[in-house]
């Protein structure tokens, strides 16, 4: 592939989005399913951008695409291109008066707590007129009766009224505080492959009133009943406080236990289900500039955000 001058006034800046979303999410199917694109649309993407800077930016290998050395050291430019472009579109969004008033959020208490704050933060900086209701809770509201203009959700909706996105399927994984694991000699240190059937001997921990952990086993090939956790709590992060203070084994998305390296992950090999992350609100509400101007901004960031 020829070697040709790079301008960026030529450019159409979707072909970085789209290099960035491949880098992002590991695949061109992933990614494409991310920006709302087909496959082919998305892979003649990438091959025009490749054309442009005259290098292959990925090479195909057993599990997927890999980046290039060149890929490699474009990545973290690209990023910036994004998030300039997006600034940019917040800035010219900000001139018009019909930004003016309120948004109400409503996303579970780990996004709202660990998510949200530092997204927030930027879009007060662009949007300062804009005001953020925030509610913070692992209850579905209903979008349909107005209860919140924009929704993160760790299910699908189905109501033909709203608009959906899907913008990233997070890993979980069982984790435990490495003073709590070296209290347990009968388990190896290492906590890999402790079959299911040693799972009692962890103290657990896991939801109160909530369901949503018994059917996460069920679905896992195992069967428990509620005083299966030694510990039960419906606040999620009242859960992950005690999962930091060694008081058992919990449920976490990998990315929140990866930052704490007084985590160890336990029973690795058993496979869990990923965590959807859904962006939603109602159709009508994407008349609003103010709202559109939101759910456009909280789509950019977490798909750009590096769990």
């Amino acid at each position: 592939m020829s070697t040709m001058p790079f301008d960026p006034t030529q450019t159409d800046w979707n072909l970085i989005r789209g290099f960035v979303a491949v880098v992002e999410h590991g695949s061109l199917t992933r990614a494409a399913e991310m920006l709302g694109l087909s496959q082919p649309t998305l892979s003649r993407q990438i091959a025009e951008l490749e054309k442009t800077l005259g290098t292959v930016l990925f090479e195909r290998v057993a599990r997927g695409l890999k980046l290039t050395r060149t890929g490699e050291n474009l990545v973290e430019p690209a990023r910036h291109m994004m998030s300039a472009a997006r600034s940019l579109g917040i800035a010219a969004a900000t001139q018009d008066k019909d930004l003016q008033g309120t948004v109400r959020i409503t996303a579970s208490e780990i996004v709202s707590a660990f998510v949200l704050p530092p997204l927030l933060c930027e879009l007060a900086q662009h949007c300062p007129e804009i005001q953020i209701e925030l509610v913070a809770s692992n209850q579905v509201s209903n979008l349909l009766e107005r209860e919140a203009d924009i929704a993160i959700r760790m299910v699908r909706p189905h109501q033909a009224a709203l608009i959906t996105r899907h913008l990233a399927d997070w890993p979980i994984g069982i984790y435990g505080h490495r003073d709590y694991l070296a209290k347990l000699p009968a388990l190896p240190r290492t906590a890999l492959g402790v079959p299911l059937s040693q799972m009692p001997q962890y103290r657990w921990l896991g939801m109160d009133q909530s369901d949503q952990y018994i059917a996460g086993f069920k679905a896992a090939g195992l069967t428990v009943d509620r005083s299966f956790f030694d510990f039960r709590c419906d606040n999620h992060l009242v859960i992950w406080q005690a999962l930091l203070q060694g008081l058992g084994i919990g449920i976490a998305t990998c990315w929140m236990a990866e930052r704490h390296p007084q985590l160890q992950q336990v029973m690795a090999d058993q496979v869990l289900a990923p965590l959807p992350v859904w962006l939603t609100t109602h159709r009508e509400l994407r008349s609003s500039k103010r709202i559109r101007t939101v759910f456009d901004f909280l789509a950019e960031g977490l798909l750009q955000q590096r769990f």
